[in-house]
């Protein structure tokens, strides 16, 4: 039976409110999403990274207080991926992230394997970058 739905999360010994600072500016999103996209690029007000298909744009969710990261991704061939994401504090030191990746159509176990493997990569990095130590 093959997974549509995939939530994939990390553990950051962080306040929810710094994850949630830290994560929600696009220009970081290069720091620890590099599977999503090696550059990020600012143009009239709109993000973009820089993927191997070509440039995407990337839309966060209004600032909130909920946690709510959800993006949506517009690829270079004009899809449009939503992606549910939050941050959720876990008492006053520590907070999960979650990711929702879904399936998108046409997409094969193989495909959904890669970019599930790309998502824990970039959590992992996300949770790195926060937990290391200030200089």
């Amino acid at each position: 039976m093959t997974t549509d739905t995939l939530h994939l999360g990390v553990r950051i010994a962080r306040r929810a409110a710094d994850v949630y600072a830290f994560a929600s500016v696009p220009a970081n999103l290069s720091r620890w999403a590099p599977g999503l996209g090696t550059q990020v690029e600012e143009a009239d007000g709109q993000w973009f990274v820089v993927t191997p298909e070509g440039r995407a744009r990337v839309t966060f969710a209004p600032r909130n207080d909920l946690g709510v990261l959800d993006h949506e991704v517009v690829t270079p061939s004009g899809l449009v991926v939503r992606v549910p994401m939050r941050v959720v504090a876990d008492g006053p030191d520590a907070c999960d992230v979650v990711l929702t990746l879904r399936r998108a159509p046409g997409m094969t176990d193989v495909e959904l394997a890669r970019d599930e493997a790309l998502v824990r990569a970039d959590l992992a990095r996300l949770r790195d970058v926060l937990e290391a130590p200030v200089a």
